[in-house]
């Protein structure tokens, strides 16, 4: 018997054992295959391509878990995210005032070390300043969260104005007054920002 015979064969006795001999396809066959999912087959996988093609993402989440991230999640990373913040605004404006304050000295090591105090003073400083907003922002928006069982733009606007109150708590009642404006200030421009899409949308489509 030919040996290309016998390896004919055992092809297509593996082929038999696995699933049943399967066709051959040349090149010519192969390029004329369509990659957009319109052909029935795949010739590679036996598969219909259809399923392989996804138009949206897919994640793997719990069972009532939402894609986005809450306020709880997003806590870390204002917490974080304020401090290195204000760390680095105030190292620049620690420097300004080093070499504002230093100017009449010549540049020596008593020149360059105070600099160097004021930098980190001023950065430590701020980076407590804002990381304090940030945690007490975080911690009203979760809690109010938590309390209306909802996740909207109220929350956003409720937290910043409590933010801005206890933070300027200690100077007084004009001060409370003060801060809490600040605060909604501050907050409803973020939620004005975050809808201007849907605002601009919507008001151009009553336009036509």
């Amino acid at each position: 018997m030919d040996n290309s015979q016998g390896s004919g064969g055992i092809k297509g006795g593996l082929g038999g054992l696995f699933g049943g001999g399967a066709p051959e396809y040349s090149n010519t066959e192969l390029a004329g295959v369509p990659l957009t999912g319109m052909s029935p087959l795949s010739p590679y996988l036996n598969v219909d391509p259809r399923y392989l093609i996804q138009d949206t993402d897919e994640f793997i989440l719990p069972t009532g878990a939402n894609k986005t991230r809450g306020r709880f999640e997003l806590a870390f990373f204002t917490i974080g995210g304020s401090c290195m913040t204000g760390a680095a605004l105030g190292a620049v404006n620690g420097l300004r005032m080093g070499l504002k304050e230093t100017r009449d000295m010549a540049w020596s090591k008593p020149r360059n070390v105070q600099i160097l105090n004021m930098v980190t003073r001023q950065g430590a400083s701020w980076a407590n300043s804002l990381g304090s907003v940030a945690l007490l922002y975080s911690a009203f928006g979760v809690a109010i969260e938590k309390a209306r069982g909802a996740e909207d733009d109220i929350n956003t606007v409720a937290a910043g104005t409590l933010t801005g109150m206890l933070f300027k708590s200690g100077s007084g009642l004009k001060g409370v007054a003060r801060g809490g404006l600040v605060g909604l200030a501050l907050s409803g421009a973020y939620a004005l920002y975050n809808n201007w899409d849907h605002l601009t949308g919507s008001s151009s489509s009553r336009l036509y």
